[in-house]
């Protein structure tokens, strides 16, 4: 049984909008190991139709002497939560519209983990029932005053634990969640 990771890029003050912003802080040799990571035990990527979407047209185009994480994203079972994709374009793809039940079950059917990447409303939905197992939070020094947010003004409460911390030098620091009492 594997654990569903989410993966967010996120501002100061909780922006999780297309991160542009991150080019300004380039990337630790930690940041890229800590990223690599969370794919390295994962046999199955869980995307909103928007992010599934944006993806696509770049990691297509890769390859492993391009990026080392191009097979990943290319060659891995894609489960794309959709109520409007009918047909996916990208890599072994499976659509399938958001049922908590669905999705939980998808942590037996999978041999690994499950890797979520940006997919904002799939997450906020993910963390309203209980889901995530893991929430890793590259968070960088800067505040955008408008979102997308990751938790939006008038969410309910949503109680995690912290895992872990690490700050890089670039100023981002990598902040990692669980259940509430894990």
């Amino acid at each position: 049984m594997g654990a569903i990771k989410v993966h967010e890029f996120t501002t100061l003050d909780g922006s999780v909008g297309v991160p542009m912003w991150t080019a300004d802080f380039p990337w630790t040799d930690q940041q890229t190991e800590d990223t690599a990571a969370l794919t390295r035990d994962a046999h199955a990527i869980l995307l909103g139709r928007t992010t599934y979407e944006m993806f696509a047209p770049g990691w297509s185009q890769r390859t492993a002497d391009d990026d080392p994480g191009a097979p990943f994203f290319n060659d891995t079972r894609k489960y794309v939560v959709s109520s409007t994709l009918t047909e996916p374009s990208w890599g072994p793809a499976t659509v399938l519209p958001y049922d908590a039940a669905r999705i939980a079950r998808l942590k037996d059917e999978v041999d690994g983990d499950v890797y979520v990447s940006g997919s904002g409303t799939l997450v906020r939905a993910l963390l309203a029932d209980g889901l995530v197992d893991e929430l890793h939070l590259f968070v960088y020094p800067v505040g955008l005053g408008e979102g997308p947010y990751l938790v939006p003004p008038g969410t309910p409460k949503i109680a995690l634990g912290l895992l872990s911390a690490t700050p890089y030098e670039n100023g981002v620091v990598h902040l990692t969640y669980g259940p509430a009492g894990s």
